[in-house]
């Protein structure tokens, strides 16, 4: 009995993946179109956030809820609905790997 739970917990172990992190190269690739607006060192003015730094998960739910429509903001809606989720976690660790400037 505890060969058999522990062979299926190896199994459920390497069959479970544990979070696809995105793709830095190719969040800095699509990145282009984001800093036109979203400036690395911060924001260019009062509405326009800055995404440096922001959690991984944060950032992939917030393109999400954009893509969705559940957030407002006409840009960032269209942005949104045409990138992939494998596009938005690629931009979440591009972003995230960056650090906020002062």
């Amino acid at each position: 009995m505890r060969v058999a739970l522990l062979c299926v917990t190896v199994l459920l172990i390497h069959a479970t993946p544990l979070r696809a992190a995105g793709d830095i190269g190719l969040g800095q690739y699509l990145a282009a179109e984001c800093v036109s607006c979203h400036q690395p060192s911060g924001p260019r003015d009062a509405d326009i956030p800055p995404i440096v730094g922001w959690p991984e998960d944060q950032f992939v739910a917030v393109l999400s809820a954009f893509g969705r429509k559940q957030r407002d903001g006409q840009v960032m809606q269209a942005v949104a609905a045409r990138l992939s989720r494998e596009e938005m976690a690629a931009l979440a660790a591009y972003f995230g790997a960056l650090t906020p400037q002062p």
